[in-house]
């Protein structure tokens, strides 16, 4: 039985003399046998809490930062109405700090044999599943003097899906790569394009796309058009190793890139072409391969990023090369999201390039640090200068280790948390216009 507020004032003032030689609640309702019939009472009348039934529905992904619904139906199978408080208990970062007490307490009456649906709004600040916990109701007597207390548990979960806020630079590079696509005047050709139509010479036209035979059969100077290729194979590779569980600003590397990853993931395969997804450190965390519909991939790989964690482990380079190797087929792009710290690329990926860029395109993105930028150009005081040499020689590293990736026929990318995303994808979009992918 659990004593109410109400019953502990009464009892108080209705055994106040006693109350010092008997301080306990059951010493204080001993001597007052009125009130004790009262609460008495009021817990029989109390609907039972093991004979209640729930269910649940509502929501079951949410993207981080947004907003679920998550319904619990109580039915009151018993003769007595329900009259309770009731506790749906989440995990602490269902929502933000401070706020789960009033989003995770209902107050709620039932009539004997029916139902109510209540709502726990969630809000969750990390990614990943967030399974329900107990439930705890407790049901009061019709004076409020006594109630029952009991728990049920009742499973479900929310999948927090990564926010993915480049999707806003998803029109702009859509719009570059309808242009590449010809269906504007802009036309490019190289290794990786392939003939689309032929059109009518204008000024300012590549004389080599002049078709001198199609021009033979007609009056006019006829030109060749070309479009970017189809269909070709993008391996992209996810670091998990300690490097990316460093924070950068206020989110960790890993989610910067994850970020990143989504935006191409869902430019190229608008482009038509086959997007593969592996994450690594010392062993395979997560794979998404074999998709070809373009909605499949994309809602694929955001499924699979929203529950990938870094390990803190040294990530295996050797073992990088290996998987890529056996995933991709010759001619694809490979694209490594990865750490530009000198000595993990020195000693463990560059002495591996030369198979990579041997039988494919490597594009290399790291996410850069903008505190880092913040104290290269510090000045004024003593402090501010050791943190501007700091900051210089810091940069001086980054910059030498991207020059030796890109003696080796490497892309480099190196750009900060916010424009990491869009930068990948103009690299993508630059290599589909220089005819390399």
């Amino acid at each position: 039985m659990a004593l109410t507020g109400r019953t502990a004032l009464l009892a108080a003032l209705g055994s106040l003399p006693v109350g010092i030689l008997a301080p306990s609640w059951t010493g204080m309702l001993a001597v007052n046998a009125p009130l004790s019939l009262a609460i008495l009472c009021d817990y029989a009348l109390a609907a039972p809490v093991r004979t209640l039934r729930f269910t649940r529905s509502g929501d079951t992904s949410v993207r981080l930062g947004d907003e679920a619904e998550v319904q619990l139906t109580v039915t009151n199978s018993s003769r007595r109405r329900l009259r309770a408080q009731i506790r749906d208990a989440w995990p602490p970062s269902s929502w933000p700090t401070g706020t789960e007490r009033a989003a995770s307490r209902h107050t709620l009456t039932v009539p004997p044999g029916e139902q109510r649906r209540l709502g726990t709004v969630l809000r969750p600040t990390r990614r990943g599943d967030r399974q329900a916990e107990r439930i705890t109701v407790r049901s009061y007597g019709p004076l409020g003097l006594a109630a029952r207390q009991g728990n049920h548990h009742v499973p479900w979960t929310v999948r927090v899906l990564p926010p993915f806020t480049s999707r806003k630079h998803l029109p702009s590079r859509l719009a570059r790569l309808r242009a590449l696509d010809g269906r504007t005047s802009v036309l490019t050709r190289g290794e990786g394009t392939e003939f689309d139509s032929l059109r009518v010479y204008v000024p300012g036209d590549d004389t080599r796309s002049i078709d001198w035979r199609a021009t033979a059969r007609q009056s006019a100077v006829a030109v060749r058009t070309w479009r970017p290729e189809r269909d070709r194979h993008i391996l992209i590779v996810l670091d998990t190793g300690r490097t990316s569980a460093g924070r950068v600003g206020d989110v960790p590397r890993l989610d910067a890139a994850m970020d990143a990853t989504l935006l191409l993931t869902a430019l190229a395969t608008r482009a038509g072409d086959r997007v593969d997804l592996l994450a690594y450190d010392r062993r395979v965390r997560a794979r998404v391969q074999g998709r070809t519909a373009a909605g499949d991939v994309l809602a694929a790989v955001v499924d699979t990023l929203a529950s990938l964690e870094p390990e803190l482990v040294e990530t295996d380079a050797r073992g990088i090369s290996t998987t890529a190797l056996s995933t991709a087929p010759c001619g694809s792009l490979i694209v490594l999201l990865t750490s530009l710290e000198a000595a993990p690329i020195e000693e463990g990926l560059l002495p591996l390039l030369p198979q990579l860029t041997r039988r494919h395109t490597v594009l290399l993105a790291a996410v850069s640090d903008p505190r880092i930028e913040e104290m290269a150009k510090a000045r004024g005081t003593v402090d501010a200068v050791y943190d501007a040499a700091a900051g210089n020689q810091a940069q001086a590293e980054r910059r030498n280790t991207a020059e030796k990736l890109q003696r080796h026929g490497v892309v480099v990318v190196d750009a900060s948390p916010d424009t990491i995303a869009p930068a990948l994808a103009d690299a993508y979009l630059a290599l589909k216009a220089a005819g390399r992918l």
